[in-house]
C-alpha cells in the first residue's frame, strides 16, 4: 500500500507540474500584462520606461524561464501579490477557501444524504411509479443549467417570498460573532447550497440506482438470498457495499470542488468563495491569484482520485495494492 501511494503521489506531482506549465504558458498569451496596464493608464510613459519595467517584471524572458522563476517563488512560500486587491495572495485566498469549504461541504453532504437512499429505493423498485417520478426529476435536475437554477431560486425565495437574501456572504456591519454570526452566515448559505445540491442529487441518484441495479443481478446476491440470509443483510451488506465502488469515484471527484469552488453559483449569488475569486481574477487578468487557484483545483482533483482508489480496497476486499 505504501509503495502504491508513493508512486501515485509522484505521478500526481508530475501531472501538476505539467498542467501548471500549460496554464502558465496560456496565461502569458493573454493581453493585458502589468506593463500594458501601466502604459494605458499613463500615456506619458517612455519606451525606455517600458523596457525597464518589462525587465523588472521579467516579461522580456521566455515563458519557461518565467515559469521557473514563478515556481521558485511559490516554493519559498511567497504566493505573490494580487494586482486587483493589492494584498498578498495568501491573505486573499484564506477566507475565500473557508467560505468555499463551508458551501461545498454542506451541499455535498446534503446531496449524499438525500440521493443515496432514493437511488437504492428506486433500484429495489424498478419500473414503479416512484421510480418514474424520480427519474423525471433527476433528469430535470441534471439538465438544468446551474446559473438558471440559481436565478429561479433567487426569484422565488428572495424576490417574491422575501424569505432569504438574494446574495452575499454575510450581513455587512452585523455582529458576526458567536451564535448570531453562525445564524447570519447560515442565512446566506441556504440558496447557494440548494442550488448546488439540486444538481448533484440528480447525478448521485442516477449513479446509485444504476450501480445498485447492476449489483442486484450478480450471482453472489442470488446466492446470498438462496442461503436464507435476511433481506437487510443481502441488500446492505452484500449488494450496497459492492455498489459503493463506482459511487465512491463520483463522490471523490465531487469533493475536489470543496476547495476549487463553484464558479457560476458563487458568481450569481455574489458569494465570496474561490470560484468567484477565480472568475474576478481572470476577468481582471490577476495572474498570481488565478495561477494559485488553478494549482489548488488541479491538486484537489488528483488527490481525491488517489483517496478514491485507496477507499476501493476498504470497500471491496478483492482489491489489493500489493
Amino acid at each position: 500500500m505504501a509503495t502504491y501511494i508513493l508512486r501515485r503521489l509522484i505521478q500526481t506531482l508530475g501531472v501538476v507540474i505539467l498542467l501548471s506549465y500549460v496554464c502558465f504558458y496560456l496565461m502569458t498569451l493573454m493581453p493585458g500584462d502589468p506593463v500594458e496596464l501601466m502604459i494605458s493608464s499613463n500615456p506619458k510613459i517612455t519606451s525606455e520606461d517600458v523596457a525597464r519595467l518589462r525587465s523588472l517584471y521579467g516579461l522580456d524572458q521566455p515563458a519557461y524561464k518565467r515559469y521557473l522563476n514563478w515556481v521558485s517563488q511559490i516554493s519559498s512560500g511567497d504566493l505573490g501579490h494580487s494586482r486587483t486587491y493589492r494584498v498578498p495572495v495568501s491573505e486573499l485566498l484564506g477566507p475565500r477557501l473557508w467560505n468555499t469549504f463551508y458551501l461545498s461541504m454542506l451541499a455535498l453532504t446534503f446531496s449524499i444524504l438525500v440521493a443515496l437512499p432514493i437511488g437504492v429505493y428506486t433500484a429495489l423498485n424498478p419500473g414503479s411509479r416512484m421510480d418514474s417520478i424520480v427519474s423525471m426529476l433527476t433528469f430535470f435536475g441534471i439538465s438544468m443549467p446551474s446559473f438558471l437554477l440559481a436565478l429561479i431560486l433567487i426569484i422565488i425565495f428572495a424576490v417574491q417570498l422575501n424569505w432569504l437574501p438574494a446574495g452575499g456572504t454575510e450581513t455587512i456591519g452585523a455582529d458576526n460573532t458567536g451564535l448570531a454570526g453562525i445564524l447570519d452566515r447560515a442565512k446566506y448559505l441556504i440558496l447557494p447550497v440548494l442550488s448546488l445540491s439540486l444538481q448533484s442529487i440528480g447525478s448521485f441518484v442516477r449513479y446509485a440506482r444504476g450501480s445498485m441495479l447492476d449489483v442486484l443481478r450478480q450471482d453472489y446476491v442470488r446466492t446470498a438470498k438462496a442461503k436464507g440470509l435476511s433481506y437487510h443483510v443481502v441488500i446492505w451488506k452484500h449488494a450496497f457495499r459492492n455498489a459503493l465502488i463506482p459511487i465512491i469515484t463520483i463522490i471523490a471527484l465531487s469533493l475536489s470542488s470543496v476547495f476549487s469552488g463553484a464558479l457560476l453559483t458563487e458568481t450569481v449569488f455574489a458569494y465570496q468563495g474561490v470560484g468567484k475569486l477565480v472568475y474576478d481574477s481572470i476577468m481582471g487578468n490577476d495572474f498570481n491569484v488565478a495561477m494559485v487557484s488553478f494549482i489548488i483545483s488541479v491538486s484537489m482533483v488528483l488527490l481525491m482520485n488517489l483517496i478514491a482508489d485507496i477507499l476501493y480496497g476498504f470497500v471491496d476486499p478483492r482489491i489489493s495494492y500489493q
